[in-house]
């Protein structure tokens, strides 16, 4: 059965305004949450960055869902264990419910406190040496037993996690790419990536599945998951300008990972225009339109869509969704 979530945009919401929103998704059908671990909202105008640990722990307790970062960077800001560590405790206060989503990061998050920004194939590796460290710890916690690392990028003293559920949490990565899309395949337990044009997020499923079978692994056991960017309002003319004013990340058609400034992305936003968006992200005011692109990603065969309606129109879309687009979705 394909799920239907709710993708909280913690760059935009206040943390309790963004805990309530979920609360509402939930009560309109929506089933889950997912938020982006932020230290910085994509423009000025966004004007928030809640501490994601925090908001999914207050969404978890009000919630029956599942919740998970979509993502977190353990590479920069964060070392993987204290990411192993905070992932374990969460899903030991809500077992079978959380999820821990891992990227490689962007500056404009990352590079607050890095002293160094490499090129994307270091950021890479970087993450699945984080991976590593954490499956390690995960596994030391359900074992009861010290566990150490040393790689290329991370060392890890002799420790464990003394806190843990009884099973470790799903392991996801983030991949835009089909090189990162095929590592995932080989070594975590499923692949986030984001609304694009369905040739291109097939032939990432494609290399995703590919690795699976290169490491012995059933493709068809590992979960695939969708963050869908979208902006719907009850007019074109509204819908059109909350795309621009809220979310011009989405047509922005170049890589954002170096971009290091809210004010970096601000410059560039006042460039977007409406047809940027085209094929990135659905602006439309026709519930059925946006029906039939989440209907699109099901087929492609996605179990996990989280949705984010780029207005500030949240109760009136996740109303009107729940009652005319979730009901119509088939698996």
């Amino acid at each position: 059965m394909v799920q239907i979530g709710y993708a909280a945009a913690l760059e935009q919401f206040a943390p309790m305004e963004a805990v309530a929103l979920a609360v509402e998704a939930e009560r309109n059908g929506f089933s889950g949450v997912m938020a982006a671990d932020h230290f910085q909202p994509w423009t000025p105008h966004q004007g928030q960055a809640s501490f994601v640990w925090n908001v999914l722990t207050a969404i978890a307790e009000r919630t029956s869902g599942d919740v998970g970062p979509g993502v977190t960077a353990p590479t920069f800001r964060w070392h993987p264990a204290m990411v192993a560590q905070a992932s374990a405790t969460l899903s030991a206060m809500y077992p079978g419910r959380h999820w821990l989503g891992i990227g490689s990061g962007e500056a404009l998050n990352e590079h607050v406190v890095a002293p160094y920004w490499p090129e994307a194939p270091e950021r890479i590796d970087r993450m699945f040496e984080a991976v590593d460290v954490i499956k390690k710890l995960f596994a030391s916690g359900l074992a009861g037993r010290d566990v150490r690392h040393r790689g290329t990028h991370f060392t890890l003293e002799s420790t464990r996690l003394w806190t843990m559920p009884a099973v470790a949490p799903e392991i996801f990565v983030a991949a835009s790419g089909p090189v990162t899309a095929r590592r995932a395949g080989r070594t975590v337990d499923g692949l986030i990536t984001v609304g694009a044009p369905v040739e291109k997020v097939a032939g990432l499923l494609a290399r995703f599945a590919d690795g699976a079978r290169e490491a012995g692994r059933d493709p068809s056991s590992l979960t695939r998951v969708l963050q869908l960017h979208l902006s719907w309002a009850a007019t074109q003319e509204e819908a059109e300008a909350n795309a621009l004013r809220e979310w011009p990340t989405e047509g922005m058609r170049f890589p954002k990972s170096e971009l290091r400034s809210p004010y970096e992305f601000e410059a560039i936003a006042r460039h977007v225009r409406v047809e940027d968006f085209e094929g990135r992200m659905l602006v439309s005011a026709d519930p059925d339109a946006h029906r039939a692109r989440i209907q699109s990603f099901i087929d492609l065969g996605f179990e996990r869509i989280y949705l984010h309606n780029a207005g500030r129109n949240q109760r009136e879309w996740l109303e009107v969704f729940g009652r005319d687009v979730l009901p119509k979705l088939h698996s």
